[in-house]
């Protein structure tokens, strides 16, 4: 095993096969999402895919750990459905850096987490895979027969492996892409902003903070504290919440303005990366290259078929909305994540957490004098 000297710390890093599959199996979750936000939004692809590039190798050597990098699902989500624009994105995207930062700065996070109960986190998080399975059924209705193949290409990649569908319909639009533009793609290095005044313009709205409310809850319940736990038990690592909240606040001051999306951590990445092999900062070096090769051609993917980009969304939609019903435990439980996926879905993301937040606490208040009569 090969060590790296970062900041006058011994780095471990490993380039093996399970490295390799590590970074793959992170890109799973990550590529669909960051492609249908170049294709659905005013994103530019090549700088969101070279800010993840650079913030995978920054945060793996930072932490000498396969620490994951990923897009703040909730805005993403709302983007790519429609119900954020892009100034309101890069707004949020902006808040939740500042916000992070001091929390974190502060020591605030944990206080934070213990407010928010789990189950008001899942039903975000399964707010946002309706969002996302709407806007995919809407793509997908455009070419009937486009998405019909689409589906077929899950289904066979599905008695291959349960986690290829999304990878093998990614895969067969890109080839679909490489067709439409006539062969190799054109290789031109992501340009970015030239001046102050073509900076990405913050639009603060309404929707950019109730979505930003939203995220937030999903980014300290996940990507801090749940985060946090994942370390200690797979890598038997002491990284504190505020810690990662420090880190993702750094990510999206630098990144937004510069053309990226809002990031986070996130344990479902880190998860992934280990079960797939994943032991050191490697696999971020790994991925980092995957995801900077990639910027070099992100004008290949504008060709990608929109109805097999429904489909793509279909399916990260069924995913996290198998999560976070999985975390049930009661039907109390179950009451509040379906229905923040509802009211989410009638109103929107940022009401139905503040009425699921409200609505849990009471019930939480509630149940602890019951149990104090009885006792």
């Amino acid at each position: 095993m090969a060590t790296a000297e970062v900041l006058g710390q011994q780095i471990p890093i490993r380039f093996d096969s399970g490295e390799v599959a590590g970074a793959l199996g992170d890109s799973i979750t990550v590529l669909p999402l960051v492609v249908a936000l170049g294709a659905l939004t005013d994103a530019s692809l090549g700088l969101v895919l070279l800010g993840f590039a650079v913030f995978q190798a920054v945060w793996g050597l930072h932490y000498g750990l396969p620490m994951s990098v990923e897009p703040m699902k909730a805005l993403a989500g709302l983007a790519i459905a429609g119900t954020l624009g892009y100034g309101e994105l890069v707004a949020a995207g902006l808040l939740a850096g500042g916000v992070l930062l001091v929390a974190g700065t502060t020591g605030l996070v944990g206080r934070v987490a213990a407010l928010v109960g789990r189950p008001v986190v899942r039903g975000v998080q399964f707010a946002v895979a309706l969002l996302l399975l709407a806007a995919g059924v809407e793509l997908a209705a455009g070419a009937p027969v486009v998405a019909a193949g689409g589906v077929v290409v899950a289904a066979g990649a599905a008695l291959v492996d349960r986690r290829a569908p999304a990878p093998a319909v990614l895969l067969a639009g890109t080839l679909a892409a490489l067709y439409a533009v006539g062969g190799a793609p054109t290789v031109a290095l992501p340009t970015f902003p030239g001046s102050l005044a073509a900076l990405p313009e913050p639009h603060l709205t309404p929707g950019a903070l109730t979505g930003l409310a939203g995220q937030l809850a999903m980014t300290v319940g996940n990507a801090a504290v749940a985060t946090a736990l994942l370390v200690d038990d797979l890598y038997a690592r002491d990284v504190s919440p505020d810690g990662l909240a420090r880190s993702m606040g750094v990510t999206n001051l630098v990144a937004v303005p510069l053309g990226g999306v809002p990031m986070c951590h996130g344990s479902g990445g880190l998860a992934g990366k280990h079960a797939f092999g994943a032991r050191t900062a490697g696999a971020n070096l790994v991925l980092a290259a995957l995801y900077a090769g990639a910027a070099l051609v992100a004008g290949l993917w504008s060709g990608f078929p929109m109805a097999a980009l429904g489909v793509l969304l279909v399916l990260v939609a069924v995913h996290l909305g198998r999560v976070a019903l999985e975390s049930v435990a009661t039907p109390a439980e179950g009451a509040v994540v379906v229905g923040t996926g509802v009211v989410a879905l009638a109103a929107n993301v940022g009401v139905a957490f503040l009425l699921a937040a409200v609505g849990h606490a009471g019930y939480e208040r509630l149940r602890a004098r019951g149990a104090a009569a009885e006792a």
